[in-house]
């Protein structure tokens, strides 16, 4: 969508325009329901989070004036409502792996098993990040967030994130070598 067609429904959305934010929500549900999925790897909590989100997002919008972009506003509300919830009771994790099973399984070819086991394995090593590192690496390659986005959305300094990303990556690198030289002695 254009920016200019975002803002029309954003400003239709602050005068109370419930069909508007239908609309813009419906724009960026995928990247807010995933983003809660693979912080709390469970569907029914982050559907959870998505309804409180949403509601904050509905009553915060008319009084909002932008800063930062919609995408990594939205984002913020979404990881405080999921650590909200983290607050209210301990959750239980399942394996990473659960989080993309958002991927289409209808289509049985052999380039689409590759892609699967490729996904399998770098779910399995994020799985190995400590939690920020998994947080940093989530908004950044999944939601797409930028490092300034990303250091908003988190209340930390950019040099912060910058690292958490640069250390988690080469942990991501070291855990997926180290994986492929274990599997290629089998």
């Amino acid at each position: 969508m254009f920016e200019n067609d975002e803002s029309i429904l954003l400003s239709r959305c602050q005068t109370g325009d419930k069909e508007a934010f239908r609309i813009l929500i419906g724009q960026h549900r995928c990247l807010l329901f995933g983003t809660a999925y693979l912080m709390t790897h469970d569907r029914d909590l982050a559907e959870d989070a998505i309804q409180e989100a949403l509601i904050q997002i509905w009553k915060k919008l008319p009084s909002l004036h932008f800063q930062a972009s919609l995408k990594s506003w939205m984002v913020r509300i979404v990881v405080n409502e999921v650590k909200q919830q983290f607050r209210k009771k301990r959750l239980n994790t399942v394996p990473l792996e659960q989080a993309f099973d958002l991927t289409d399984t209808s289509i049985e070819s052999e380039m689409s098993m590759m892609r699967n086991e490729d996904h399998r394995c770098l779910r399995e090593a994020l799985e190995l990040l400590s939690s920020e590192h998994r947080e940093a690496v989530v908004l950044r390659y999944y939601a797409d967030l930028t490092v300034p986005e990303i250091s908003a959305v988190l209340n930390q300094p950019e040099g912060t994130i910058k690292s958490r990303l640069s250390r988690a990556l080469n942990r991501l690198e070291e855990i997926l070598r180290h994986n492929a030289n274990w599997e290629g002695g089998k």
